[in-house]
């Protein structure tokens, strides 16, 4: 999916870096070009800026999603979700961080799961990076409370898991 919007910029590297900063950030494109969360408009010039760029290539990059028919309907319906790693401490939560030794493995979510609930914990939030958009993919779970150092153990000796962290 992923190398398919690419393929949209491959003559333009810059306008796809464009691209892969909405996609990952959950910003919309309306049908003005303009790139919103939700209701809130927010400055070409400073997603060009975040992106390393010349504002025109930012324009550009609208434009080109715009009128396009499969870039228009993703980016009108991609929405951003409130990840709890950085916070869940401060909220008296657990956080996990798997290391996968295949991030394309099937089933590592649900192996990692499994024992998570049958250590009675319960996941609040599971978010893990597409293998085709981050270089070092992790799956980040977050959970109802801090997490029993037995666990750790248990998720270790999965053959899908490279590393653990906890915090």
């Amino acid at each position: 999916m992923w190398q398919t919007l690419l393929n949209k910029f491959e003559k333009y590297p810059a306008q796809a870096k464009v691209l892969k900063l909405l996609f990952e950030r959950g910003f919309q494109v309306n049908e003005e070009g303009k790139v919103t969360s939700g209701s809130i408009e927010i400055a070409h010039t400073q997603l060009a800026k975040e992106a390393g760029v010349d504002r025109r290539v930012v324009d550009a990059t609208t434009k080109t999603i715009v009128s396009d028919e499969l870039l228009s309907t993703i980016f009108k319906n991609v929405h951003s979700i409130p990840f709890l790693r950085d916070v869940a401490p401060a909220l008296g939560l657990g956080v996990i961080i798997i290391i996968p030794e295949d991030a394309a493995h099937v089933g590592i979510l649900a192996e990692v799961a499994g024992l998570i609930s049958r250590h009675n914990v319960s996941i609040r939030q599971a978010v893990s990076d597409d293998p085709y958009l981050t270089d070092n993919p992790r799956l980040t779970i977050i959970t109802d409370h801090k997490v029993p150092g037995d666990l750790v153990d248990d998720i270790l000796n999965l053959p899908s898991v490279k590393g653990v962290s906890i915090y």
